[in-house]
């Protein structure tokens, strides 16, 4: 990152933080490395006569060197006014209204400057003579900001920013970048600070906690003192989080490339124990059991596929993380709720998706993968006569596949000799599996011993043979 050389501070009369203005000589931020449709939008507020600036990430990234996965605007033009310059846009959002302007399926997210919350507009307020909450704003009793839609100026929006290093502005009018609270002394010394009391932020917003780790990851910064000390204490506020939004928050912290120091991260801080509390049972101080190995293995297979350009869905990762509380629940209602192994694996596996929900909600179109990749794991040992050519051919063998491949690495033994067998089989020439299959013998599935029969049980009518 280019070093600043000049700095202007700009005097403000408004509440908020004070700017420092750096000319364009002083910094590295060029107009070619900003996407065509953002220059758009910038240009065309600026044109009728709105304030524009680029903002957050895209800054950030920008002035790190880094390529930023998306451009946000912000500007003094209300969403209405937003939306009467654009005929490609539209608003959205209860919590917060922006304007998206569309190109094709680009998205460039257009925000109003936020300013500060009336001290009254707080939901829960115990004093019958406080003015109602206004529909422009409101808080929950717990401090959780729950509509923000208060307009203010470019110093408190600055001021209403999460971390120094997002509170950098890029200026379309003269193509300078202004800097609140030390942003870019942070940006330089690979520091992750918060705007103001750390324990309040997180209280307006707790998703900012995993902000923090996932920041703190992503850019290779050391999360400071201060805002790292009230997480552990806060960690339980992410229960109040919409469980859609946290699925939001669980691909930025999984499928980026960094699940494997996020996750170790989030476990540190209690954070990964709220997203997925089924897993409390299988977790464990140290972190090194055989289901905490083939968690972070999953994990560390996601970012490898993440490196190298493969494909990845969430769903993979689902059913590794919930795959250890899926044996245990099978192994109990097999041995004490006396069900049958197949009713019993689709018991387990609809109660845990459905618990999960609770949490960390997973679209259903992937619960009907994870399931899949489940059920797979019990068809793959049984691989003799003409089982093995019709698995092969399954839309989800691939997937299944691989889970295989994963429990083998951690667990060894069988497993691992099962998946070596199915990478011969795929490696093996067409012509040549039908003998290979032949001489398989089908291995035991995961958790899949009978349950016993009950005593005093009716005995089938059905007669043997003989009798």
């Amino acid at each position: 990152m280019q070093r600043v050389a000049g700095r202007q501070r700009v005097p403000v009369r408004s509440r908020g933080l004070e700017p420092t203005v750096i000319a364009r000589a002083d910094h590295s931020i060029s107009r070619a490395d900003i996407s065509d449709n953002a220059l758009k939008v910038l240009y065309r507020l600026n044109k009728a006569g709105y304030k524009a600036f680029l903002v957050g990430g895209g800054v950030r990234d920008l002035l790190l060197g880094l390529k930023p996965k998306d451009f946000d605007i912000c500007t003094d033009a209300t969403p209405e006014q937003v939306y009467a310059l654009f005929r490609n846009c539209r608003l959205v959002g209860r919590r917060f209204r922006l304007a998206h302007i569309l190109f094709g399926r680009d998205v460039v997210e257009v925000a109003t400057f936020r300013g500060h919350h009336a001290p009254e507009e707080r939901d829960g307020a115990d004093d019958e003579d406080e003015a109602p909450p206004s529909k422009a704003s409101k808080r929950h009793e717990s401090g959780m900001i729950l509509r923000d839609n208060v307009y203010g100026s470019i110093e408190e929006d600055a001021e209403r920013r999460d971390f120094t290093v997002n509170a950098l502005y890029y200026n379309i009018a003269d193509f300078s970048v202004w800097e609140f609270a030390d942003g870019l002394s942070d940006l330089q010394a690979r520091r992750l600070r918060l705007i103001g009391d750390p324990a309040v932020r997180y209280r307006e917003d707790p998703v900012r906690m995993l902000r923090a780790v996932r920041f703190s990851t992503k850019l290779d910064m050391t999360l400071s003192k201060e805002a790292a000390a009230p997480i552990s204490q806060l960690a339980p506020l992410l229960g109040q989080i919409p469980p859609a939004r946290l699925f939001e928050e669980f691909q930025k912290l999984f499928m980026a490339g960094h699940a494997v120091g996020n996750y170790r991260m989030l476990r540190q801080f209690g954070l990964f124990q709220q997203l997925f509390p089924l897993l409390n049972p299988v977790l464990t101080p140290k972190g090194d059991s055989v289901d905490e190995r083939f968690i972070e293995a999953a994990f560390a297979n996601t970012d490898a596929r993440v490196k190298n350009d493969q494909r990845i869905t969430p769903a993979f990762l689902f059913a590794a993380l919930l795959w250890p509380v899926l044996q245990r629940r099978i192994r109990e209602l097999t041995s004490q709720g006396g069900l049958a192994f197949g009713d019993a694996l689709n018991v387990a596996s609809s109660d845990l998706l459905d618990d999960q929900q609770r949490s960390v909600a997973l679209p259903r179109r992937f619960g009907a993968i994870v399931r899949e990749i489940w059920l797979m794991q019990y068809r793959l040992p049984k691989r003799s006569g003409a089982r093995a050519a019709k698995l092969l051919i399954d839309p989800r063998f691939r997937a299944a596949y691989d889970f295989l491949l994963l429990r083998g690495l951690v667990e060894g033994g069988d497993t691992a000799a099962l998946a070596e067998w199915w990478t011969d089989y795929q490696q093996t020439p067409p012509e040549q599996r039908e003998q290979l299959a032949a001489e398989a013998t089908d291995a035991p599935a995961p958790a899949s011993r009978k349950p016993r029969r009950r005593r005093g049980g009716k005995r089938s009518n059905t007669k043997r043979s003989g009798e």
